[in-house]
């Protein structure tokens, strides 16, 4: 059952009952089923801006943006606090693109030269940076004056000073710049960092999360808000692993670790485990950034009976978590289920509960109970709208965004009904047609809840929606 939360206990229970017996479409209004909260990709070459290396295209063309978004890297988008900027991931470029954001449009422009990029040897005209080797994640600081980035190969965690005029980016100097798992030169070491996927910034900027793939672990950095600076603490605190390994804790289910998401009231750590097909929750501590496993059962959610563990639905694959704007609510995609999994977050423990019945579970074409989606197959990224009624998933194997409902009173997503409820490259049934969609890996909303952006790994780009308003 749904944790309760200030929130009525029979108006819950009425709801979920309602669920189990009416067509999947009667929870979907939230507030209605109106257009808004859809996306409409932007016209013409505003839409999308794909790599210069696309010989046909119809898009903006531009510099260092080779498979951004790859299909390990659910957080490949990061926009600044101000909106004036957005950043992405480019693994196959080893680079960071930077591009100027329009607030009223969110129209992308590149700036020319080195403020238009970093990567590996200055390649594309870009600055200078190292340790980047299939980059595929990025976080920014609260205050927006860093950014940090995982690169896959290099096993690292590089950081970097924004320039707040113009967006630019600067490595810091030396081993403040790079941090390595693997002991990559010029980098400083660090524990829990073998194939990072995945990495995330604590609300109060005072600690940095990053979740390793290949290392199946969970590293912990302190953070000084002043110089961006981070530290590793040398005893147990420092990393969490899924089997014991010295100087690091040890936690259930850990195996190949694929998202992060931090509560926005910083008491707790989300994770979702592609090995162990489970969705993690850490009790995080708000002095030193520590993380410890949910007890009771309510720590992990995996799809195959783990003693500690409470079984779930539609959870295999489990890679990107998402934490709702209000807090109550825990939400993965899954890559091999095809499916979005809601999950009540507990406001005392921070341990999460799969919502019962067809609220539980969105899946693409339907299963297991749960409410069937078009356009989700292979879901990787998912972000929240910031009044919380939209979750914008990116699918990966469908090459495009599903729009789902959320409904706050029970947490539960339903997609919108059709043409609003996806985009995609490809003509699907019930779909609006996109441009430069294929692979989409990642996907954002901007703070002011009018745009969503979408990257493409296979197409070499990122996608640019206007998202209506909820309400016309």
């Amino acid at each position: 059952m749904r944790f309760i939360s200030g929130k009525s206990a029979v108006s819950i229970a009425i709801a979920i009952a309602a669920s189990l017996l009416l067509p999947a479409v009667s929870l979907s209004a939230t507030p209605d089923d109106r257009p808004g909260g859809s996306i409409v990709q932007l016209a013409g070459r505003d839409g999308c801006l794909v790599d210069r290396s696309v010989e046909k295209t119809a898009c903006t063309k531009v510099r260092a943006l080779k498979t951004p978004g790859p299909f390990m890297g659910s957080r490949a988008i990061a926009i600044s606090p101000n909106g004036s900027n957005l950043y992405v991931a480019s693994s196959g470029s080893n680079a960071i693109t930077v591009f100027q954001r329009d607030t009223k449009t969110g129209r992308l422009t590149q700036p020319a030269g080195q403020n238009g990029c970093v990567a590996a040897k200055g390649n594309y005209g870009c600055a200078e940076a190292w340790g980047l080797s299939a980059t595929n994640s990025l976080a920014l600081s609260p205050d927006g004056q860093f950014l940090y980035a995982s690169s896959r190969n290099s096993s690292t965690v590089t950081a970097f000073r924004r320039d707040p005029d113009n967006g630019s980016l600067r490595q810091m100097a030396g081993s403040r710049g790079c941090i390595s798992g693997t002991g990559v030169p010029g980098c400083g070491t660090a524990r829990g960092l073998n194939g990072p996927d995945v990495v995330a910034v604590s609300s109060d900027g005072l600690n940095l999360y990053v979740g390793s793939f290949t290392g199946s672990a969970i590293a912990v950095f302190q953070r000084d808000r002043a110089s961006g600076k981070l530290s590793q603490a040398t005893d147990a605190s420092g990393c969490v692993t899924a089997v014991p390994t010295t100087n690091c804790s040890t936690a259930l289910a850990m195996s190949a670790i694929e998202g992060l998401a931090v509560s926005g009231d910083g008491a707790s750590v989300f994770a979702a485990a592609a090995g162990s097909n489970a969705v993690l929750a850490f009790t995080r501590n708000p002095v030193d950034g520590s993380l410890t496993q949910v007890g009771g059962g309510l720590g992990c959610v995996t799809y195959v009976s783990l003693s500690g563990c409470t079984t779930g639905r539609e959870v295999e694959g489990a890679n990107a978590v998402a934490v709702s704007p209000d807090d109550a609510d825990v939400y993965a995609t899954s890559l091999i289920s095809s499916s979005t999994t809601s999950f009540s977050r507990s406001l005392t423990t921070g341990g999460i509960q799969q919502l019962g019945g067809a609220l539980g579970c969105t899946v693409w074409l339907g299963a297991d109970g749960c409410y069937p989606a078009r356009a989700m197959r292979s879901p990787e990224g998912i972000a929240f709208s910031p009044d919380g009624l939209n979750a914008y998933i990116s699918a990966y194997g469908s090459g495009g965004v599903t729009v789902l409902n959320r409904n706050p009173s029970t947490g539960g997503l339903v997609q919108k009904r059709s043409p609003w409820g996806c985009v995609t490259s490809s003509s699907t049934d019930g779909c609006a047609n996109g441009r430069a969609l294929a692979g989409a890996g990642a996907v954002a909303v901007s703070a002011n809840g009018r745009s969503v952006y979408a990257t493409a790994a296979n197409a070499n780009a990122i996608t640019i929606f206007e998202r209506k308003q909820n309400g016309r």
